[in-house]
């Protein structure tokens, strides 16, 4: 593709060419031409900017994917909208773009423009969440987290917690400030807690989306407490509702900490990229943070040189990531025969 839009520029050029010497200023300006036609381009459609997170990954992305290291970005933010993205991709496989790369707001409803990129001979790669379709050939790869991973860990870290200190399964009167409904690691980490408190006996009294937003979980805290009066765990799927949410519990008079058994509300979160909520954690209004790592540019970046030296990467990538706390009671947790380390944030 590449090839064939630097032999249409240099057709484009030759009469120009044949005419004579012209000014040094035009040669210039057709030396950067053909230099820009030597870069792989690249249409990133990123679904927005709701988070800490999200913007972090975005940053890794355009760094990653930038000229000093062979690329032509386009990056299009879909603000939340699967229409938005959708149209962009489409934007990218009019421009001829060499790849798509996709962080997709939701999982469905995909098939009909990853086939037009298909037919477009233009691979796409997944980032962060991933698609379902039923022609996984409609993507070359997928590059982040294990979110139900992420949610075992953070689970077995609260059971654990739990047993050091005396603390009955009944006895945990758990919410669920979920992410954006439908998204990958609304699922994964929405599932994790389901499971986990159907096997301990927890008591899990409400799951609500707080669509990933601080003043969403802020306003969704709000309400569950009208609610419900016996809360004493509120599980939040990422940081920046984490935040919202002991802002609404402060503001209610309720104390935020690991007493639960003494009228304290523990808050565990999911990303650990946002300062503040890493400095939550370490003065205990966070108890822990599953991270969740959003550095995928690097990943991204080599999973495209493999594709241009005819390689066929694996189908799914996923990143390394820890547990943080700064809670004494739990060392390490140990999940499908692995042991993580607890980390201090």
């Amino acid at each position: 593709m590449r090839k064939i839009a630097v032999i249409a520029a240099t057709l484009l050029l030759l009469p120009v060419l044949l005419a004579g010497c012209g000014s040094s200023a035009v040669k210039e300006e057709n030396t950067d031409k053909a230099d820009t036609k030597e870069l792989i381009t690249v249409g990133f459609s990123q679904l927005g900017a709701e988070s800490d997170w999200r913007n972090t990954n975005t940053q890794s992305m355009q760094e990653a994917l930038g000229t000093g290291n062979g690329f032509n970005l386009i990056y299009k933010n879909g603000q939340q909208k699967q229409a938005n993205q959708i149209t962009a991709v489409r934007m990218f496989i009019q421009q001829g773009v060499d790849y798509i790369v996709l962080a997709p707001a939701t999982e469905e409803g995909w098939e009909s423009v990853l086939t037009e990129a298909r037919d477009a001979d233009i691979p796409v790669i997944l980032v962060d969440r991933r698609v379902d379709v039923a022609d996984k050939s409609l993507y070359s790869c997928w590059v982040g987290s294990d979110f139900e991973l992420e949610s075992k860990k953070m689970t077995a870290w609260l059971k654990a917690f739990t047993e050091r200190r005396n603390i009955s399964p009944e006895n945990l009167h758990i919410v669920n400030i979920q992410g954006s409904l439908g998204s990958t690691a609304q699922i994964g980490r929405t599932r994790g807690l389901a499971n986990a408190a159907r096997e301990n006996g927890w008591d899990l009294l409400a799951e609500v989306s707080g669509d990933f937003t601080e003043n969403k979980g802020r306003e969704v805290m709000g309400a569950l407490l009208k609610g419900h009066d016996n809360i004493n765990v509120v599980y939040c799927e990422n940081d920046n509702m984490a935040i919202g949410a002991i802002d609404a519990l402060e503001s209610a008079g309720k104390r935020v900490g690991q007493n639960i058994m003494n009228g304290e509300v523990m808050v565990v979160s999911f990303d650990g990229v946002n300062e503040q909520s890493r400095e939550y954690c370490r003065e205990g209004k966070i108890s822990c943070i599953a991270e969740c790592n959003p550095l995928h540019g690097p990943r991204v970046e080599a999973l495209i040189e493999a594709l241009e030296n005819g390689e066929t990467p694996e189908k799914f990538n996923y990143v390394d990531e820890g547990l943080f706390s700064c809670v004494d009671a739990v060392k390490n947790v140990v999940v499908d025969d692995t042991e993580y380390t607890v980390q201090e944030p």
